[in-house]
């Protein structure tokens, strides 16, 4: 089975675009497209759905065996990138992981990545060892659970409440983690950035 590289390759060459134009017509960098062809990195949902309509290329086409249908023909894998943590945040891990599968259905919502639960701070909604699914968005709604990034870089899961001096952060495990409350301030200068709502958990026995 050809990699997404491949089938990307295969796509602007049978459009009759070098790397340059494919890159000017998805306002993407020719290096960047250069790596996907090279399967260096694997591409979201958007840029292969920008790729996919610069090669007048169905979008099914391009889904690697990394982002395939499944043996029902139904399902769409997406990588887990990393690690959350779900008490006091750690610094997300940026490797795959393992692949988790979506409906194209949902996926067609978004760009949607996979992360690792670590930690008991949201017990027993997410327990240690959970995979949870999050659409990247950049604001979720009071009662959300949601990835966010404290100081930047450290990404933790938590439920969110807003309010109009800033947000607190909810773990359900009232003995492990107490409510963090970030102000106005605090969201600018640390910063404090919500990177996606979590909208599936995942959980092996």
């Amino acid at each position: 089975m050809k990699s997404i590289g491949e089938r990307i390759k295969d796509a602007r060459k049978s459009a009759g675009l070098t790397q340059l134009k494919l890159a000017k017509k998805t306002d993407l960098s020719r290096s960047y497209i250069g790596d996907i062809e090279k399967d260096r990195y694997n591409p979201s949902v958007s840029t292969l759905q920008l790729i996919a309509a610069a090669t007048n290329t169905p979008l099914e086409d391009l889904l690697p065996s990394t982002k395939t249908a499944s043996s029902t023909g139904r399902g769409v894998r997406i990588p887990v990138l990393g690690r959350v943590a779900a008490g006091i945040p750690i610094g997300t891990v940026e490797e795959i992981l393992d692949y988790e599968e979506i409906t194209p259905e949902l996926a067609a919502t978004g760009d949607f990545f996979a992360l690792l639960v670590r930690g008991d701070s949201m017990d027993p909604t997410l327990k240690d060892g959970d995979v949870v699914i999050v659409r990247e968005q950049p604001t979720v709604d009071s009662g959300d659970i949601a990835i966010v990034l404290v100081n930047g870089n450290d990404a933790t899961a938590k439920e969110i409440k807003e309010s109009p001096a800033g947000i607190t952060l909810i773990g359900h495990n009232v003995a492990v983690y107490t409510p963090q409350f970030y102000s106005n301030h605090d969201i600018e200068s640390l910063p404090v950035q919500i990177i996606g709502k979590v909208v599936e958990m995942r959980r092996k026995f």
